[in-house]
């Protein structure tokens, strides 16, 4: 299994070779079940290519907020694609995609356990976006509409024994007890894991990595 410098490099690799095209904007697109480190690998590009004004986009920005979740009566599944505002990910994807105008992208909070609108800019002189999520690949609609907007897909595939104590050790920071913690992680998050998991082979690229930090 690789570390995080080789998945860097393996990714970063593809990107050059799509910026040598010299065919506009390359959107990047990095999956992962909960705990793999996307946001992690996300950032380290963002930053590799800080030179093309790259920036790193996370879908978690488009979580539905709590009293929605509560009103549809899905707060004790919050993270699944159902609890997420898909469609407007979708028409974000599309304006990067587009890449002509100023972006503004929502942010997750997780102190607050909320989403910020307009928080992140993204400029159309960024000539690298990097989008991260759990349901990039996913076949079923509207997330199958985001697929065909990326020029690479990248895959991050980390096993549950890594994943896992990084989840445990989120909820715990987020205020749960170790029993609400152990249920949330096992009944919910790797619930989550194992969908994300079907979308593997949807993949232009799979890295087997062990990124350092917990997402």
């Amino acid at each position: 299994m690789a570390g995080r410098s080789a998945a860097l490099a393996e990714v970063a690799a593809q990107v050059e070779a799509l910026l040598a095209r010299g065919s506009g904007r390359v959107l990047v697109g990095v999956a992962g079940a909960p705990g793999a480190g996307k946001s992690t690998l996300a950032a380290s590009l963002a930053r590799r290519f800080a030179d093309r004004g790259a920036v790193a986009v996370p879908m978690d920005g488009f979580h539905l907020a709590n009293e929605e979740l509560a009103r549809l009566g899905l707060a004790h599944v919050k993270g699944a694609p159902e609890t997420f505002d898909g469609y407007g990910f979708v028409h974000l994807m599309r304006r990067l995609r587009d890449g002509q105008e100023l972006v503004y992208a929502p942010l997750f909070h997780r102190r607050i356990e909320q989403a910020i609108a307009s928080a992140l800019p993204v400029p159309p002189t960024a000539e690298v976006v990097i989008v991260e999520g759990n349901y990039l690949l996913l076949p079923e609609q509207p997330w199958a509409l985001a697929r065909p907007l990326f020029d690479l897909a990248v895959y991050l595939d980390v096993p549950a024994e890594i994943r896992v104590p990084r989840l445990l050790d989120r909820a715990r920071a987020g205020g749960r007890d170790e029993a609400a913690a152990q249920d949330w992680v096992h009944r919910n998050d790797e619930a989550n894991a194992a969908v994300v998991a079907a979308t593997r082979d949807r993949a232009d690229l799979v890295i087997s990595a062990v990124p350092a930090a917990s997402r």
